[in-house]
C-alpha cells in the first residue's frame, strides 16, 4: 500500500513540526528521529534537500500521494494567482480535508476513512472519493444513517468554529464551504514557495 501508515510522531520529528496535530510524544522528543537525532553536528542541508523536505512535509500533512500532488501542482501552475498559494487552496478544498476542518473527524486520516466508507455527502449526494474537490457554496454533511456513529459524535463534541471560510449547522450536521481561504487563513506551517522552486527546476 502506497499511503504511509507507520508511526506519525516519527514523521513529525523528521520535519520538526507536529504536522498531524497535538502530540505529547513529539513534545518530549522535539528533535529528528534516529541514533544521532539530537546531534548538533549534522551537516547543513543543500538547497534541493530543503525544498524536497518541504514538499514531503506538505504531502504528509494533507495525506496526498506523489502523483496526486504533482497533478495538483500542475493544476495550480495553470491557474490564475500565486502558484504556491493556489496549491495550498487546492489541498484545502479536498473533501477529506474539508471533513477534517469542519470537525467531523479529529484527523485527516480519519476523515479520509469516513469519506471512503460512504458516511459523507456533498449537496445531499453520497461521495466516497477523498480527493473530491469541494466548490464554493457546496454543503458537506454526514449521511443520515451515519449521524449516530460514536466516532463522529465524539469528534463533533470537541469541535470549534475556527475557520472563517466555513459555516457549520449543528442541527443538520453539515457545513458550507463559503469561500476559498486566503494564504493567511491557512494555519499549516508550509513554505509553499520552496515547493514551487523544486517543481520549477
Amino acid at each position: 500500500m502506497a499511503r504511509y501508515t507507520g508511526p506519525k510522531t516519527k514523521i513529525a520529528r523528521k520535519f520538526g513540526d507536529p504536522i498531524f496535530g497535538p502530540d505529547r510524544s513529539f513534545e518530549k522528543k522535539n528533535y529528528p528521529p534516529g541514533q544521532h537525532g539530537s546531534n548538533k553536528r549534522r551537516g547543513k542541508k543543500s538547497e534541493y534537500a530543503v525544498q524536497l523536505s518541504e514538499k514531503q512535509k506538505a504531502k504528509y500533512t494533507y495525506g496526498i500521494l506523489e502523483r496526486q500532488f504533482a497533478n495538483l501542482f500542475d493544476k495550480a501552475s495553470r491557474a490564475k494567482g500565486i502558484t504556491g498559494e493556489v496549491l495550498l487552496q487546492l489541498c484545502e478544498a479536498r473533501l477529506d480535508n474539508v471533513v477534517y476542518r469542519l470537525g467531523i473527524s479529529t484527523s485527516r486520516s480519519g476523515a479520509r476513512q469516513l469519506v471512503s466508507h460512504k458516511h459523507i455527502t456533498v449537496n445531499g449526494n453520497l461521495v466516497n472519493i477523498p480527493s473530491f474537490s469541494v466548490k464554493v457554496g457546496d454543503v458537506v454533511g454526514v449521511r443520515e444513517k451515519s449521524k449516530s456513529l460514536e466516532v463522529i459524535g465524539n469528534s463533533l463534541n470537541t469541535r470549534q468554529d475556527k475557520y472563517e471560510w466555513m459555516e457549520w449547522n449543528e442541527s443538520t450536521k453539515s457545513g458550507k464551504f463559503l469561500n476559498v481561504p486566503q494564504r493567511a487563513q491557512i494555519p499549516e506551517n508550509i513554505k509553499e514557495q520552496l515547493i514551487v522552486e523544486l517543481y520549477s527546476k
